[in-house]
């Protein structure tokens, strides 16, 4: 058996390197081109939001009437299209309700249909369906659904090459890339080690939100802001998800 030849040694200096200017899909909590993982309890309202921002999203609307400074955020912005691929609502029954409740344009939502052969994070057809649709926003609920059947996610070397998998296809297409993630029932802990599964998730994220409840306002949820790499922290942002009303910031 002929001996594998080392790989060749390449040096770079970081004045070859050519500094890149980080695009928003939300300041400061969503860039384009990286991995956003959004957590928390089940039932809080995790995937209820992210249905909010793609219906935004696919009517070239702000995602919210104002930022955190009281001005009203940038209007007029192009439509997307979203890849939106769900391991555990229905489509018909749940998914489509919310985004039809959310103003979305539903045509502008692509799903992979993976009822023959499950979707994983590391999946050929993700990188063609970004391709063919020119989708800027991906997004996979749960993570846990989508690591493949026999990747154990509390052990880091199975879960470092599907994160680097992932960044790679958010950083080559210019998409940004969310993971939903449920939250293990640790409450001592420090919140970014809660997130189910090896702590590499988290460390691969270039931006983590956790989505929770306001203990004596039920109704009242808020998104934290617990690691931002790119940019300064964001400041919390409540929402409401009201029986009679439905959502609203």
């Amino acid at each position: 058996m002929a001996e594998k030849k080392p790989e060749e040694l390449k040096l770079l200096t970081m004045e070859e390197i050519q500094e890149e200017k980080v695009e928003w899909l939300l300041y400061p909590f969503i860039p384009y081109g990286k991995v956003t993982i959004i957590q928390g309890d089940p039932g809080e309202g995790k995937t209820t939001v992210v249905l909010q921002i793609i219906a935004k999203l696919t009517k070239g609307e702000a995602i919210l009437s104002e930022t955190s400074e009281g001005k009203s955020e940038e209007t007029g912005v192009e439509p997307i299209n979203v890849i939106y691929q769900t391991a555990e609502d229905g489509l018909g029954d749940t998914i489509k309700p919310r985004l039809l409740a959310a103003g979305a344009d539903c045509s502008r939502v692509l799903v992979i249909d993976d009822q023959d052969q499950p979707l994983t994070m590391v999946d050929a057809r993700l990188e063609e369906a970004i391709i063919q649709t020119k989708a800027r926003l991906v997004v996979l609920d749960p993570i846990q659904g989508f690591l493949g059947a026999g990747v154990d996610m509390h052990r880091a070397n199975e879960i470092r090459p599907l994160m680097k998998r992932i960044s790679v296809l958010a950083e080559k297409y210019q998409c940004a890339i969310i993971l939903i993630g449920h939250m293990n029932k640790n409450s001592n802990g420090k919140s970014s080690y809660r997130g189910l599964g090896s702590i590499d998730f988290q460390a691969a994220a270039r931006s983590v939100l956790i989505v929770g409840r306001v203990k004596d306002e039920p109704e009242i949820r808020v998104i934290c802001h617990v690691k931002s790499s790119l940019a300064p922290e964001g400041d919390a942002i409540a929402f409401r998800l009201d029986k009679e009303k439905g959502f609203h910031w």
